[in-house]
């Protein structure tokens, strides 16, 4: 599949459930659109050799992942921003900071049950890609930071994924909300489409993401 480049420089923020398959997401996203894909705990990590999430340390991550997202806009380059961005105030304060960049907006929400969240988050392996930077949790800890978010409000531009469908799913319906804001044309819209044969309707029951044993449904006419 061609890569796709969006009209304008856009901050792409992910939010959604530890364990939605954020980073699973932004990742790929990033590899498509030619964005930056900047991840706050592996900035933290980089930053930190031992993280304590302490006060002072959780406000120079955030002053520097928000500087770095706005020297990548100002460059012409869109970013995907996988980050602790869960509520409405520091979502508000990050666009604000992102004006004079005059880029668009875009909040991807990836929804997914909170039990299939958990399982992931227990499950997580730091030797895979995606779970190399993230936070560990146990039930505590994973409750407590879904108390803290708050979910995108009306006057938000937001788009809503599953956590549970495979990356060609996900990728069509951001790209159709890009073809809503004017960031590609028809053709790349069409061309991103995702075909009828390609369609897994069968998530796993484990929390994962899809089930490759799991037939794939073609729709005829």
């Amino acid at each position: 599949m061609n890569k796709t480049v969006l009209t304008k420089p856009t901050l792409i923020i992910l939010y959604g459930f530890p364990g939605a398959g954020k980073t699973f997401f932004g990742r790929q996203l990033a590899i498509d659109i030619h964005a930056a894909h900047l991840q706050t705990d592996k900035v933290r990590y980089e930053v930190f050799e031992k993280p304590t999430y302490s006060k002072d340390e959780n406000s120079t991550v955030s002053n520097l992942t928000n500087y770095m997202v706005e020297e990548f806009l100002n460059a012409g380059n869109s970013v995907i921003f996988d980050s602790t961005a869960q509520s409405i105030s520091q979502r508000k304060n990050l666009k604000q900071k992102i004006i004079k960049t005059k880029a668009q907006t875009l909040l991807v929400w990836i929804q997914i049950d909170v039990e299939s969240a958990f399982t992931r988050v227990a499950s997580r392996d730091r030797r895979k890609i995606d779970d190399k930077f993230n936070t560990d949790m146990d039930r505590t800890s994973f409750d407590d930071q879904l108390s803290k978010m708050q979910n995108p409000q009306q006057n938000e531009n937001y788009v809503v994924i599953s956590g549970k469908h495979n990356y060609q799913m996900q990728r069509a319906a951001v790209m159709k909300k890009f073809f809503d804001l004017g960031l590609i044309n028809a053709t790349t819209a069409t061309d991103n489409m995702v075909k009828p044969g390609m369609v897994n309707l069968v998530p796993m029951q484990s929390g994962g993401r899809y089930d490759d044993t799991r037939r794939n449904i073609a729709i005829r006419g």
